[in-house]
């Protein structure tokens, strides 16, 4: 008789083999709504929370490094206020429902800001076409951590003309290159499976060199969502100037319940890569579990893609070794639960008007 998690499981593992085909198709959705220059012109902030936010912040990876497009996250429901009508919104919320992103919306709509929606539906894409503001819609009835690559895709879509020359070809061959890889990933023996086996059941610290800091973040939530598990991460060179002091300061046994993953990627700072190398080699001075995992491709988005389905198929393989349905988050379903009553009652965060109609 299969165990009572292994549906779950089944579910989220079909979901993470799709992530070249989100990318894909969420790729060709937002070119077809895409800024004009891409909003090269503009300040363009990306606002969302949790599986949402976090496309926009790997999004933020290559557009930073590549583009001459200023894009900001905001995981919160308030915009700054230099906001205007030069200002470009993107409002990422796969439900449709979640309040941080409704009462942005209707801040950057009083600020006459221009808005795009990103969504499967909900308050969001009704408010969104009542304003006659452009709404990309994404496939509904999946958890939505498990709609990152249709909701990065979307992004990237959305910017695309503001990269010197469009990633359209890009994105098809990084999508091939990482569905070959999915299955290697996935396999009992596979590169996902050992690093579970080498975390155990230790608290996993996840360190990125800055611009890869949010595929660290990924990692992170992921473990936290999938497996119910505690994890953290952090990013260099950062970390060289505060918690490399609690590192050092760890004495065994506390260092034997910890277990540092690193992410390098070729195009590290080569004064951070040193530096991480004196990291781990502190962490096996006193005691802590670590290992190194490298993203081979020299292109960043490749890296990024890839990084992604590796960490997707190490939460799951994490969940599995503990037993544990991956699909359910019972508690963020009763805090927003409880989030919904309160603003019923009429607290902040369900205004209304949103302001006037803007177009991309």
């Amino acid at each position: 008789m299969p165990a009572p998690w292994a549906a779950g499981a089944v579910r989220m593992r079909a979901l993470a083999a799709d992530l070249p085909n989100g990318l894909l198709a969420g790729f060709r959705a937002g070119r077809e709504l895409a800024f004009p220059n891409g909003g090269a012109t503009a300040r363009v902030y990306a606002v969302g929370m949790g599986g949402s936010a976090i496309a926009a912040d790997l999004a933020r990876t290559v557009v930073d490094a590549e583009s001459r497009i200023a894009l900001s996250v905001v995981r919160g429901p308030e915009l700054p206020r230099c906001l205007d009508e030069r200002s470009r919104v993107v409002l990422v919320s796969y439900s449709g429902d979640t309040w941080e992103a409704l009462r942005a919306y209707d801040a950057a709509g009083r600020a006459d800001a221009v808005r795009v929606a990103i969504t499967s539906g909900g308050q969001l894409a009704e408010r969104a076409e009542a304003d006659d503001v452009p709404v990309l819609r994404v496939p509904p009835g999946m958890p939505p951590r498990a709609a990152v690559g249709h909701l990065l895709g979307a992004v990237l879509g959305l910017l695309d003309a503001g990269f010197p020359e469009s990633n359209e070809e890009r994105v098809d061959r990084v999508a091939e290159r990482t569905r070959a890889q999915i299955g290697r990933y996935a396999a009992p023996r596979g590169p996902a499976r050992l690093l579970a086996d080498r975390i155990g059941d230790r608290f996993p610290f996840f360190v990125a060199e800055s611009a890869f800091a949010p595929l660290a973040r990924r990692w992170a939530t992921q473990v936290e969502e999938n497996a119910k598990r505690m994890a953290a991460f952090d990013e260099a060179p950062e970390l060289f100037h505060n918690a490399l002091v609690g590192w050092d300061a760890l004495r065994r046994p506390a260092a034997s319940r910890y277990a540092v993953v690193q992410l390098h990627w070729s195009g590290d700072e080569p004064m951070v890569r040193s530096n991480l190398g004196r990291l781990d080699r502190l962490l096996a001075a006193r005691g802590v579990r670590s290992a190194i995992v490298r993203l081979a491709s020299e292109d960043r988005l490749e890296a990024l893609l890839d990084g992604v389905a590796l960490g997707d198929q190490l939460s799951l393989a994490l969940a599995e070794r503990a037993g544990v349905d991956p699909v359910p988050v019972a508690a963020i379903d009763r805090l927003r639960a409880a989030s919904r009553s309160v603003l019923s009652r009429g607290a902040p965060g369900g205004a209304r008007p949103s302001g006037r109609r803007r177009k991309p």
